[in-house]
């Protein structure tokens, strides 16, 4: 089993700076209204982003080994909050949205499978918690 460490240091307020492994720095900031700078992204957020990230890296390399020609690709994540603190994520749901031309379905719904499966590891914590739904769109480029 490998280890993989991060640091986090307090600059002011509720601004953070943070970095892990591969050594860039991330920086995590609230609200003015929170004692914040207003400066970076929120904790939370960066959950969303993370699992972004993951899964969109695992579609994206299974697409090009199939030879799938994508013009565009991105995600739309949206999450639901609980209402009472500690106001974690109740449900996220992952839109997938792939550009180009002579996309197969076919080949979309495996490579989102395998990510929601087998490889992405953020989808897997994050499954022990929440329920993570998906869909995806094709539009002709």
């Amino acid at each position: 089993m490998s280890t993989k460490k991060a640091i986090v240091k307090h600059i002011k307020g509720v601004t953070f700076l943070g970095k892990s492994d591969s050594n860039h720095w991330v920086t995590m900031d609230g609200p003015e209204s929170f004692g914040g700078s207003d400066a970076g992204t929120r904790p939370k957020e960066l959950l969303l982003i993370a699992l972004g990230g993951c899964t969109g890296s695992d579609v994206i390399t299974i697409l090009q080994k199939k030879k799938v020609q994508i013009n565009n690709f991105e995600m739309n994540i949206s999450a639901d909050v609980a209402d009472e603190h500690p106001q974690v994520f109740t449900k996220i749901n992952v839109e997938y949205v792939f550009h180009g031309k002579d996309i197969q379905e076919k080949d979309v719904e495996r490579a989102i499978e395998l990510s929601q499966t087998k490889y992405c590891s953020v989808t897997h914590m994050l499954n022990k918690a929440m329920e993570i739904s998906h869909s995806f769109k094709i539009l002709e480029t």
